[in-house]
């Protein structure tokens, strides 16, 4: 299977085991895994690449990701636009959560919500600390995600709605 090929129904859909996790645990130690492994989430999700995001801690339950600040992602107040601020938030809390999840199982955000709390400016980390499902079990978990500047000023909350359940039997 070639880089490009890659979706985020391949890695995760049928699959026995939890790929995105054995995926991370694989890159994560090697020289330049990490920014590979990041590279493969905006392969796998496109539109999640536009904000160039870095996965730096990536454990069961708990994920940081960073956004370094770039012209392309200001709005017309020169702070970072509001929907480059809830892909971050995404992106650390579905990480999160796929990290953690019991290898025959899968998840889709139903909802997300976030609150703007002070204009965002320069580098950002997302921070989420999530509930670790014990189960494969069909049931709804709240993934909550704060977005901090270099000053460690939280400037964002976010908090995805998330469904869990089993995956497709292949």
């Amino acid at each position: 299977m070639k880089l490009a090929d890659l979706s985020l129904a391949s890695l995760a859909g049928t699959s026995r085991r939890n790929t995105f996790r054995d995926l991370w645990d694989r890159l994560h130690r090697l020289p330049g895994g990490k920014r590979l492994f990041s590279r493969i989430i905006g392969i796998m999700a496109p539109y999640t690449a536009t904000i160039h995001a870095h996965v730096e801690v990536l454990e069961r339950g708990r994920a940081e990701v960073t956004m370094r600040d770039r012209p392309g992602l200001r709005n017309h107040l020169s702070s970072i636009h509001a929907i480059a601020l809830v892909n971050l938030a995404e992106i650390a809390g579905n990480i999160a959560l796929s990290y953690a999840l019991p290898d025959d199982a899968r998840f889709i955000v139903a909802g997300l919500s976030i609150e703007y709390l002070k204009k965002a400016r320069g580098d950002l980390r997302a921070v989420c600390e999530c509930p670790v499902p014990a189960t494969s079990e069909r049931a709804e978990y709240q993934i909550p995600v704060s977005v901090r500047d270099a000053t460690g000023a939280e400037v964002a909350r976010a908090v995805l709605r998330s469904l869990v359940g089993p995956k497709k039997q292949a």
